[in-house]
Protein backbone atom coordinates (compact mmCIF):
# COMPACT_ATOMS: atom_id res chain seq x y z
CA UNK A 1 0.00 0.00 0.00
CA UNK A 2 1.21 3.48 -0.87
CA UNK A 3 0.91 6.10 1.84
CA UNK A 4 -0.72 9.45 1.11
CA UNK A 5 -0.88 12.65 3.13
CA UNK A 6 -4.47 13.82 2.67
CA UNK A 7 -4.89 16.91 4.89
CA UNK A 8 -2.66 19.14 6.98
CA UNK A 9 -3.46 21.40 9.93
CA UNK A 10 -1.01 23.71 11.71
CA UNK A 11 -0.94 23.50 15.50
CA UNK A 12 -1.04 27.29 15.59
CA UNK A 13 -3.36 27.47 12.60
CA UNK A 14 -0.65 28.15 10.03
CA UNK A 15 1.12 25.47 7.99
CA UNK A 16 3.02 27.93 5.80
CA UNK A 17 5.12 29.74 8.44
CA UNK A 18 6.59 26.95 10.57
CA UNK A 19 9.58 28.30 12.52
CA UNK A 20 13.00 26.70 12.09
CA UNK A 21 16.40 27.95 13.23
CA UNK A 22 17.97 27.37 9.80
CA UNK A 23 16.05 26.56 6.61
CA UNK A 24 19.09 25.20 4.76
CA UNK A 25 19.86 22.82 7.63
CA UNK A 26 16.20 21.74 7.99
CA UNK A 27 15.30 20.99 4.35
CA UNK A 28 17.36 17.78 3.87
CA UNK A 29 15.35 15.94 6.57
CA UNK A 30 12.07 16.82 4.89
CA UNK A 31 13.34 15.80 1.45
CA UNK A 32 15.30 12.68 2.37
CA UNK A 33 13.30 11.22 5.25
CA UNK A 34 9.74 12.58 4.98
CA UNK A 35 9.57 12.59 1.18
CA UNK A 36 8.76 16.27 0.61
CA UNK A 37 10.23 18.26 -2.27
CA UNK A 38 11.17 21.94 -2.30
CA UNK A 39 8.93 23.87 -4.67
CA UNK A 40 10.16 27.37 -3.83
CA UNK A 41 12.61 29.31 -1.68
CA UNK A 42 12.62 32.92 -0.56
CA UNK A 43 14.57 35.42 1.50
CA UNK A 44 11.96 38.09 2.25
CA UNK A 45 10.97 38.82 4.94
CA UNK A 46 12.83 35.70 6.23
CA UNK A 47 14.75 32.84 4.63
CA UNK A 48 12.07 30.30 3.77
CA UNK A 49 11.18 27.19 1.79
CA UNK A 50 7.84 25.83 0.62
CA UNK A 51 7.71 22.03 0.58
CA UNK A 52 5.18 19.73 -1.08
CA UNK A 53 4.18 16.10 -0.79
CA UNK A 54 1.12 14.62 -2.43
CA UNK A 55 -1.31 17.56 -2.72
CA UNK A 56 -0.15 19.28 0.49
CA UNK A 57 2.24 22.13 1.16
CA UNK A 58 4.03 23.34 4.26
CA UNK A 59 6.36 26.29 4.71
CA UNK A 60 9.50 26.53 6.81
CA UNK A 61 10.97 29.90 7.71
CA UNK A 62 13.56 31.50 9.96
CA UNK A 63 11.01 33.81 11.59
CA UNK A 64 12.35 33.70 15.16
CA UNK A 65 9.53 31.46 16.44
CA UNK A 66 10.08 28.51 18.74
CA UNK A 67 9.87 25.27 16.72
CA UNK A 68 9.40 23.22 19.90
CA UNK A 69 6.02 24.92 20.30
CA UNK A 70 4.76 24.33 16.75
CA UNK A 71 4.19 21.70 14.10
CA UNK A 72 1.45 20.11 12.02
CA UNK A 73 -1.11 17.33 12.11
CA UNK A 74 -1.40 15.22 8.97
CA UNK A 75 -4.37 13.03 8.06
CA UNK A 76 -2.87 9.99 6.36
CA UNK A 77 -4.04 7.08 4.27
CA UNK A 78 -1.66 4.15 4.89
CA UNK A 79 -0.06 5.20 8.19
CA UNK A 80 2.00 2.04 8.71
CA UNK A 81 3.24 2.16 5.10
CA UNK A 82 4.20 5.80 5.66
CA UNK A 83 6.33 4.92 8.67
CA UNK A 84 7.90 1.99 6.82
CA UNK A 85 8.88 4.54 4.15
CA UNK A 86 10.26 6.96 6.77
CA UNK A 87 12.30 4.15 8.36
CA UNK A 88 13.62 3.01 4.95
CA UNK A 89 14.57 6.65 4.28
CA UNK A 90 16.69 6.76 7.44
CA UNK A 91 14.45 8.14 10.19
CA UNK A 92 17.22 8.43 12.80
CA UNK A 93 15.03 8.78 15.86
CA UNK A 94 12.33 6.27 16.53
CA UNK A 95 8.85 7.70 16.17
CA UNK A 96 6.50 7.36 19.08
CA UNK A 97 4.68 4.08 19.26
CA UNK A 98 1.44 3.81 17.34
CA UNK A 99 -1.46 4.66 19.59
CA UNK A 100 -5.13 5.46 19.44
CA UNK A 101 -6.55 8.93 20.05
CA UNK A 102 -10.13 10.14 19.81
CA UNK A 103 -10.84 13.38 17.96
CA UNK A 104 -14.47 14.53 17.92
CA UNK A 105 -15.53 11.00 18.83
CA UNK A 106 -13.57 9.43 15.97
CA UNK A 107 -10.77 6.97 16.76
CA UNK A 108 -7.46 7.61 15.01
CA UNK A 109 -4.35 5.47 14.87
CA UNK A 110 -1.55 7.97 15.44
CA UNK A 111 2.19 8.39 15.64
CA UNK A 112 4.42 11.41 16.25
CA UNK A 113 7.74 12.50 14.77
CA UNK A 114 9.94 15.26 16.15
CA UNK A 115 12.01 16.74 13.32
CA UNK A 116 15.66 17.61 13.98
CA UNK A 117 14.62 21.30 13.82
CA UNK A 118 12.30 20.73 16.82
CA UNK A 119 8.93 20.83 15.02
CA UNK A 120 6.47 18.11 16.10
CA UNK A 121 4.37 16.23 13.57
CA UNK A 122 1.22 14.20 14.31
CA UNK A 123 0.36 11.60 11.69
CA UNK A 124 -3.08 10.05 12.03
CA UNK A 125 -5.29 7.63 10.14
CA UNK A 126 -8.90 6.92 10.97
CA UNK A 127 -8.98 3.66 12.86
CA UNK A 128 -10.93 0.86 11.24
CA UNK A 129 -14.00 -0.25 13.13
Amino acid sequence: MTATLEKVFGYRGDTMHLPVPNVDAAVPFYETVLGFRVISRGDTPYPSAVLARDDLRIGLEENGGDPTQDGCAFHVRGLRALFAEFNANGLATAPSDFGTEHRDGIPWTVCYVIAPDGLCYWFGERAHA
